[in-house]
């Protein structure tokens, strides 16, 4: 039996930040908690303990903390969307999953938003 590769994924899990999101009018006058959990998958194999191979985490949440601070964000789309831009900047990166949820819209509810997941396209 062939031994099957390993699958190498990196997690941010629960990022709280406070951003300008929505599009009600009262969501563009204030700052709102958002929770951000993003899944990176490699689009290559499990790189051991190669550090040159590995998905670095603290420039993917640095690069959401620029897009939170960029300016009003329409939609958790839009916001997931641009994530994903910037995580495909990392040229190791194959797949991507982000949760984009709003915190604060219902109080029974623990958040809101979307999931938006993609694949880097051969190219």
């Amino acid at each position: 039996m062939a031994k099957e590769a390993a699958r190498y994924t990196v997690t941010v899990r629960s990022l709280v930040l406070s951003c300008r999101i929505g599009i009600r009018a009262s969501e563009r006058e204030r700052s709102q908690r958002v929770r951000i959990s993003v899944d990176l998958e490699a689009a290559d194999a499990f790189p051991g303990e190669s550090r040159r191979r590995i998905i670095n985490y603290e420039k993917i949440v640095a690069a959401i903390r620029d897009i939170a601070g960029a300016g009003h964000i329409d939609l958790c789309e839009g916001f997931a969307e641009r994530i994903c831009a910037a995580c495909f900047a990392d040229p190791r990166v194959g797949r991507v999953r982000v949760w984009v949820e709003k915190l604060d819209v219902f109080s029974d509810a623990e958040g809101v938003g979307a999931i938006l997941e993609r694949t880097r396209t051969a190219g």
